[in-house]
Formats: C-alpha cells, sequence, structure tokens
C-alpha cells in the first residue's frame, strides 16, 4: 500500500528497507527466549470501531455468512535486543477458517505494505478476496509497530497535516527550496517531540521478530504469508532472520531488495510514468473525446500545463482547502495505483481543467490517509519513521539539485516530486540501519514472487530481482501481464489459481509462470 509523494516514499513508495546492523551478523532459526511473551493467550473480541490512527470509520461488517471479525492485542518486546524489558502491545485481527477443522492449515498473515498501513483497517476491505484462502487458514493482519493501533508514531497534528501538505513540494528557487527543508525538519522534529520512545524501534528487523512472536503465539509450526507492496521486504527479511521458519509465503507487488533510497524514487519515477502513459492510451482508445486530452503526449502535456499553473495559482478544491500543484500531482498518482480509478481520474482532470479540484483534492486526501472528517491516519507518520529507521542515505537540497536532471529524464511529471523525497530523513533522530535490506534465505521453503508488468510503484523488474536475492530454490518468479499495484487484486483467473494453489495445496508454479 505505498503512497508517493515529495515525503512519502513507498515500498511501494519506499523502495529499501533496512537491516539493523546488529542482526546482520547471522540469522537465526532459534524461536529464542522472549521470555514468556511465545506462551501469551490472545484474547479474541468483536472489533471496535478503527481508530482514527488506522484510520477511522465504522466497525468491520459481518464476513460472508455472518461471521464477524475478531480483534485481539499481542505483547512484544519494545526493544528486541532486550526481550524481557518493556513491552508494546500490537494490534490484530483475524476471520477464522471456513472450513472444517481437520482441513485447517494455520493462520494466514497479511501485511499490505506502506510501510506504515493499518492491517487491521485494511483486511476487512479485501475479505471477500480471500474467500477460498479462508477455507483452509483463519485470514490474519495487524498493524505493525509505530502504526495504527500498535503504539503509533505521532508528529503533527490534524491541522498542522493540511498545512504541511499545501507546503510546495517542487521548489523552484532558493526561497522555496528552503521552505520545503524547514517544513521537512518541523516534521522531523515533531516526531522526535512526541514519538522518542518508539522511533529507535520500528525497523524492519523489529517488526520481522514481531511476526515470528506472532507466528508462534498463533499456534503455528510455520509462517504462512501474504505479502503485498513493503509487505514483501518483511516478508523477505523474515525469510533471511528465519528462513527455516518459513512455510509457505506469497509476495505480490514486490520491492525491489537491491535498490538504495534514491534508486527506489527513481524507480518510481519511471513506473508512474509508464502507468500515464498507459493511462493516456487507454483514455484515447477508448472514447472518441478522451477528455483527459487528444492524444497520449496531449493528455501529458495538458498535464503538465494544468501543474504549472496550480504551482503558480492553485485553484478551489475541497473546501477551505486549495488544489495546490503538490495535491494535484499526490491524487494523479493514486489514481495510478488501480486502473479501477482510471475514469475517476479522467474526470477529476476533466473537473480540474474547468477550474474545479474537488475531484483531484479527494484522491490526494486518499493518499495521505485524511478521512472526510478531516483527520489523519498515522500513515505518514509510521511510513517516514520506519523508512528513516531502515535507510541508512541522508541526503540534502544539493544533493536533489544534482539528481533533478535524472529524475526529470525518468518522469518530466513526477520527476521533480520524487526527487525532493530523498530529503525527508533528513535531520532525522534515529540513524538508519543499512543501504538496503539482505532478504537472502537459504534453507527456506518456495516462496512465489508474483510482479506486474505496469505496477507503477513497485516496477516489474523488482519481482525478479527478489527471486534471485532471496537464492536459488527459494524464489519462485512469476509475471502478471496487467495495469496497477499488485497482481491478486487484478482478479485475474490465472493469478488466482497459481496462489491459491500453492497456498492451499502446496502445488509450486513453474518458475517463469506468466499470466495475463
Amino acid at each position: 500500500m505505498p503512497k508517493p509523494s515529495s515525503r512519502l516514499r513507498v515500498a511501494a513508495l519506499a523502495t529499501s528497507v533496512l537491516l539493523l546492523s546488529s542482526v546482520l551478523a547471522g540469522c537465526t532459526d532459534d524461536d529464542g527466549d522472549d521470555g514468556d511473551l511465545t506462551a501469551q493467550e490472545l484474547d479474541w473480541e468483536d472489533c471496535p470501531s478503527p481508530s482514527p490512527a488506522e484510520g477511522g470509520g465504522g466497525a468491520p461488517s459481518p464476513l460472508p455468512g455472518g461471521d464477524e471479525w475478531q480483534c485481539a492485542t499481542m505483547k512484544a518486546p519494545l526493544d528486541w535486543d532486550d526481550p524481557k524489558g518493556d513491552t508494546i502491545e500490537l494490534a490484530l485481527i483475524r476471520a477464522e477458517s471456513s472450513g472444517d477443522e481437520s482441513d485447517r492449515i494455520g493462520s494466514l498473515i497479511f501485511n499490505f505494505g506502506g510501510p506504515g498501513g493499518s492491517g487491521v483497517y485494511t483486511l476487512p476491505a479485501f475479505g471477500p478476496d480471500y474467500a477460498k484462502l479462508r477455507t483452509r487458514y483463519d485470514l490474519v493482519s495487524f498493524d505493525p509497530r509505530g502504526v495504527g493501533r500498535s503504539s503509533p508514531v505521532t508528529c503533527l497534528n490534524d491541522r498542522q497535516l493540511d498545512a504541511w501538505f499545501q507546503q510546495d513540494a517542487t521548489p523552484d528557487d532558493a526561497t522555496e527550496r528552503g521552505a520545503l527543508v524547514e517544513g521537512t525538519k518541523d516534521f522531523n522534529d515533531a516526531c522526535e517531540k512526541h514519538s522518542r520512545r518508539i522511533l529507535p524501534h520500528v525497523r524492519t528487523t523489529d517488526a520481522a521478530r514481531d511476526l515470528d512472536l506472532m507466528r508462534q503465539v498463533l499456534g503455528d509450526d510455520k509462517l504462512y504469508y501474504f505479502g503485498i507492496s513493503y509487505g514483501t521486504e518483511l516478508g523477505g527479511v523474515y525469510a533471511h532472520l528465519f528462513p527455516k521458519k518459513v512455510g509457505r509465503a506469497v509476495f505480490d507487488a514486490v520491492v525491489d531488495p537491491t535498490e538504495d533510497y534514491e534508486e527506489g524514487l527513481l524507480g518510481q519515477a519511471k513506473g508512474f510514468q509508464l502507468a500515464l502513459e498507459n493511462f493516456a492510451e487507454d483514455c484515447v482508445s477508448k472514447a472518441e473525446d478522451c477528455p483527459a486530452g487528444e492524444s497520449v503526449q496531449d493528455v501529458q502535456d495538458r498535464i503538465a500545463k494544468l501543474l504549472k499553473d496550480l504551482d503558480a495559482k492553485p485553484i478551489p478544491g475541497a473546501f477551505p482547502r486549495e488544489l495546490t500543484q503538490s495535491a494535484a500531482t499526490t491524487g494523479i498518482i493514486q489514481a495510478l495505483y488501480s486502473q479501477d480509478l482510471w475514469q475517476i481520474l479522467t474526470e477529476g482532470l476533466e473537473q480540474a481543467y474547468d477550474g474545479d479540484g474537488q475531484l483531484l483534492m479527494l484522491l490526494s486526501d486518499s493518499m495521505n490517509g485524511r478521512n472526510s472528517n478531516g483527520e489523519y491516519s498515522n500513515i505518514t507518520a509510521a511510513n517516514i519513521s520506519i523508512n528513516c529507521a531502515d535507510d541508512k542515505a541522508r541526503y540534502d537540497a544539493d544533493d536533489v539539485q544534482r539528481k533533478l536532471p535524472e529524475f526529470r529524464s525518468a518522469s518530466r511529471l513526477f520527476g521533480d516530486s520524487l526527487a525532493w523525497g530523498m530529503v525527508s530523513c533528513t535531520d532525522w533522530a534515529v540513524p538508519g540501519a543499512a543501504d538496503h535490506p539482505d532478504v537472502s534465505a537459504p534453507g527456506s521453503a518456495p516462496i512465489l514472487v508474483v510482479g506486474n508488468t505496469g505496477d507503477p510503484a513497485t516496477p516489474y523488474e523488482g519481482a525478479r530481482r527478489m527471486a534471485r536475492a532471496l537464492g536459488e530454490g527459494v524464489g519462485v518468479e512469476m509475471t502478471y501481464k496487467g495495469q496497477g499495484h499488485g497482481a491478486y487484486d487484478s482478479k485475474s483467473k490465472c493469478v488466482h489459481a497459481a496462489v491459491d494453489g500453492y497456498l492451499l495445496q502446496g502445488r509450486v508454479p513453474a518458475a517463469g509462470t506468466v499470466c495475463s
């Protein structure tokens, strides 16, 4: 669930998630001595309404057949270097298996990405898509540490976030560059002020150890896992640390584990440029009069002019806020995550050309985690905190200036915005762990790695690199020729047959399998 902008880097938005150096010294498959935490019993109850930090709204609707979603909290060490010390609580959600107990395999744990996305909030929204998997698994997800209801990182309040997202994220002169750098510093300082206790403990290695504790508490000898976007990095790090504990795992919308922070952002610039061109081609081929433009090039030219005009003079957005260049760029990027949103993007552009920015503003709000009540989830705070704790690289405005030509060559529409994302971790309170994650997992069971040729946020090439990095006999690459972020939620019968066949029956698809 990546969220790119000038400030948000996705693994889908953030690319490289990095490892704690003390853990890099070696991996282990021992269950470890976590005090009595592995023996804790979870108290499953009907789920409450999601907290504002998770996304707000009402309690999840009942499952098909009337079963209710159940929620619980699990204790985990605050600091995995001191497993018997202070603890935090992690929020979990589950749907119990719908099949016979004799056919049950275990719990299938989902991470939907971000980093910073709430699994407690997200899993119910996709529950019907996983009905077949539920016949043999309990479906489980969680809010990773620092996210949602799991000791959430907090930085700015809702009013301050409204102002922060209105900042010019693509500065044109020294004054604007200074304002962006200062705004970034203010945000980072606020995170340290309000979340000093949790910030050093939100690395992906910490979440991977939480995942292994979760496996044990849920009563499974092996981890059964479905990772999406950043969730593929988390899964890869888990496989590196606990290769012999991997049962069956699927990685969808795959992050490239070989890229550093800058390379990941550049890859996204190329990915979203490709998605925009695919959107434009679709629009002009299906309508005699495409509202977004007369040709693929014209669509891009008109968007470029819109963004330039908004930089000089914003238009009315969602009252009382205005649609700025930054908000419009974020809204367009949000719509390119899924082909299902292309028609909404067309309508939003048509309205914006007529001076109405409300629809693009609502798309931007969706990406930034803002609901209709003006409340923000903590996805931005958690995303930046996890990325900055993981990623060793630190950049300043001069670094960005040197790299802008390369980013603009990759995408004249999105290059500036993504390039300036490089400064997100400048002056961060916690040092980053590494340049990129180690996902080598010799001895692991096969992991199915599914890449989508039209994925904008985690470009297709990352799947092959992940499969290779996992190691020979571990990573099994599969290709889906489609559009949007990920493959399983495309409803492709071919993809579902391969993924379901592996998770439910243990049938590993042939490496190189292609679905259209």
